[in-house]
C-alpha cells in the first residue's frame, strides 16, 4: 500500500486529500501520479471505481498551482463523455484545489450557456467539458484552446461507444502539440489504440488491473427465466429486489425506452425507484442523482451512458435487467458496487434470447456467476394479445368468427337483435332494377329490352367512345339514359307499405 505522502505531492494538496479522509493511494493513483507530476504523458488503463479521477486531478492541481489563466484561454482541459461524469470531475477538482487560487468552469449541455460564457470571459485555469458543448462554444468564438498545457481524456472507450472520436480528434488538433496528455480508459479497443499512437508522445503505460477483471469484493449471481416476455422479466426483477437486502441499487437496461418502462413498473408495485437517461432534462438528472446519493432514493434505473463513471461509493446492489450487448459493459455496470474495498452483489436476469451475450460475458470475465432460484413462477406470464383493429378485425372475424366458435356458413343470414327476419333474395332471373348512382329517379324502372340489346352488342374497342348525336337546338341527352353499366347498378329500394 502506498501513502499519498510518498508520491511527491505538495503540502497544500496533501492537506486537501487528508480532509477528504483518504490516506492510502489506489494502484492506479500510485502508478500514474509520479509520472504526471513530472510532465510526462500517461496512458492509464483501469476499470471504473479504481480512483482514476484523483489520478489526474491531484497532479494537475500541483502543476497549475503557480500562474494565472487568461480570458477565454484555459490552461488545462478535461474531456468527459457524459454530463454526470464531467460534474463528478468538477466536484473532485473543487475538493482537491482547496487552498489554491485555481479557478474552473464546467461546460456541459442541457444548461444555459450564459454562466459558462461569463466564466470563460473572466478566465479559468481548468476547463471540464463534454465534447459537444466545448466545440459549440469554440465555434462561437467563446473559448480558445491554444493555451492548454495539460489535456485529460477520461473514459476514452466510452467516448468511442458514443461516437465522440471524431470530436476528440478535432479537439486534440486545436490544442498545442507540446501539451501534456493524460489518457484514461478501461479497455483498449483498436480505435483507442490508434488515437493514443497519434496524439500521445511516448506515454508511460500504467495498468492497475486487467481491463476485464471484476472486483473480488463483488458476488455475482444470475437468475434464469424460461421466457423473454417483458412482463416475466419485470416480475423476476421485483422478486430479486424483494429477496435481496437492498440498501440502494442500480438497475441497468440496454435501451432508454426500457429504462422508463422498468422504473414506472417498479413504482407501480410500491418500490422507490426513478429513471435516469440521456433524454431527460439535465435538471431532472441532477435532482435524481442527488436523491440517490443522499439515500432518499433506493433504486436508480439507468442506461449505460447515464451511469458510466458515477462516483457513488456505497452502492449495495447492481441488477442487470438486460444482459449488455457488449461484454465489457458488464464489467463497468457491476463496478458500481463493491467499491473501495466494500462488498457488493450483482444480479443478472438471463432469458433464452440472452445466451449469446451471456457467453461473451463469461469469456471476458472468466467467472461463472452463482445461479439463483427465483422461487417465483414467471414461465406462465405472457403479454395479452393485441386486439385486431379496423380491416384486420373484419378479416379476422370473417376467417374464424369469435375465438372458439365455428365459422358461420356463407348462405346463413345473421340478424342483429330486434331486427325483422330477413327477406329471401329473388332468383337471378328476376333480379330487381338497380338504382342509378346519380341523376336518376329512384322509382324509374330499368329498361329491360334495352339492356338485352346492349348485352348483344359486340364488345367496344378499349378507349373508343360512341359519339353522341342530337338535332340542332335539342337539349343534351341524359348520359345515364338507357342501360347502366353493371358496376353502377344497385337494387331498387323496397316499396314502403302503409
Amino acid at each position: 500500500m502506498t501513502e499519498f505522502s510518498e508520491l511527491g505531492l505538495s503540502a497544500t494538496t496533501l492537506k486537501a486529500v487528508a480532509e477528504t479522509g483518504y490516506t492510502t493511494a489506489t494502484p492506479i493513483q500510485a502508478a500514474a501520479i509520479p509520472y504526471a507530476l513530472h510532465g510526462m504523458d500517461v496512458l492509464g488503463i483501469a476499470q471504473t471505481g479504481t480512483g482514476k479521477t484523483a489520478a489526474f486531478t491531484l497532479p494537475m492541481v500541483d502543476r497549475l498551482a503557480s500562474g494565472r489563466a487568461r480570458a477565454r484561454m484555459p490552461r488545462a482541459l478535461v474531456l468527459a463523455p457524459t454530463r454526470e461524469l464531467a460534474d463528478q470531475v468538477a466536484s473532485a477538482f473543487e475538493k482537491y484545489a482547496k487552498g489554491t487560487r485555481l479557478s474552473w468552469a464546467l461546460l456541459i449541455g442541457g444548461v444555459s450557456m450564459g454562466d459558462q460564457v461569463a466564466a470563460l470571459d473572466k478566465g479559468v485555469d481548468v476547463l471540464i467539458a463534454t465534447p459537444g458543448r466545448l466545440l459549440d462554444l469554440f465555434e462561437r468564438g467563446k473559448v480558445l484552446l491554444t493555451g492548454v498545457q495539460i489535456m485529460v481524456v477520461d473514459e476514452a472507450d466510452r467516448m468511442l461507444d458514443m461516437g465522440f472520436i471524431p470530436d476528440i480528434e478535432r479537439i486534440f488538433k486545436l490544442t498545442p502539440p507540446r501539451r501534456q496528455t493524460l489518457f484514461f480508459s478501461a479497455t483498449m479497443p483498436p480505435e483507442i489504440t490508434r488515437l493514443t499512437q497519434q496524439f500521445l508522445r511516448n506515454p508511460e503505460r500504467v495498468e492497475a488491473s486487467r481491463p476485464a477483471e471484476t472486483a473480488e469484493t463483488i458476488t455475482q449471481y444470475i437468475a434464469r427465466i424460461s421466457t423473454s416476455d417483458p412482463k416475466a422479466k419485470r416480475a423476476a426483477l421485483r422478486a430479486l429486489v424483494e429477496r435481496a437486502d437492498v440498501k440502494n441499487g442500480i438497475v441497468f437496461c440496454n435501451r432508454k425506452s426500457e429504462v422508463d418502462i422498468v422504473a414506472k413498473s417498479l413504482k407501480r408495485h410500491g418500490f422507490d425507484a426513478a429513471a435516469i437517461h440521456g433524454d431527460l432534462d439535465q435538471s431532472v438528472r441532477t435532482k435524481t442523482l442527488a436523491a440517490f446519493r443522499s439515500g432518499e432514493l433506493k433504486l436508480l434505473v439507468a442506461s449505460d451512458v447515464a451511469a458510466r463513471g458515477l462516483d457513488i461509493p456505497d452502492v449495495s446492489h447492481v441488477f442487470n435487467y438486460d444482459v449488455p450487448h457488449h461484454a465489457d459493459d458488464y464489467v463497468h455496470r457491476i463496478g458500481r458496487t463493491g467499491r473501495a474495498g466494500r462488498s457488493g452483489q450483482a444480479f443478472m436476469i438471463l432469458t433464452p434470447a440472452d445466451e449469446k451475450s451471456y457467453d461473451k460475458v463469461l469469456k471476458l470475465t472468466k467467472k461463472t456467476p452463482e445461479e439463483v432460484d427465483l422461487s417465483v413462477d414467471v414461465s406462465g406470464i405472457r403479454s395479452a394479445p393485441r386486439p385486431a383493429r379496423g380491416k384486420d378485425a373484419e378479416r379476422s372475424r370473417g376467417r374464424s368468427g369469435s375465438r372458439g366458435e365455428p365459422r358461420p356458413a356463407k348462405a346463413e343470414a345473421i340478424s342483429e337483435p330486434n331486427e325483422a327476419a330477413p327477406v329471401e333474395a329473388p332468383p337471378p332471373a328476376e333480379k330487381p332494377a338497380r338504382r342509378r348512382r346519380s341523376g336518376q329517379n329512384p322509382t324509374q324502372p330499368a329498361a329491360g329490352a334495352e339492356a338485352e340489346e346492349a348485352s348483344a352488342r359486340p364488345p367496344r374497342a378499349r378507349g373508343v367512345k360512341d359519339a353522341p348525336t342530337r338535332a340542332k337546338g335539342q337539349p343534351p341527352a341524359d348520359p345515364f339514359e338507357g342501360s347502366l353499366p353493371a358496376f353502377l347498378m344497385r337494387p331498387a329500394p323496397r316499396a314502403k307499405s302503409d
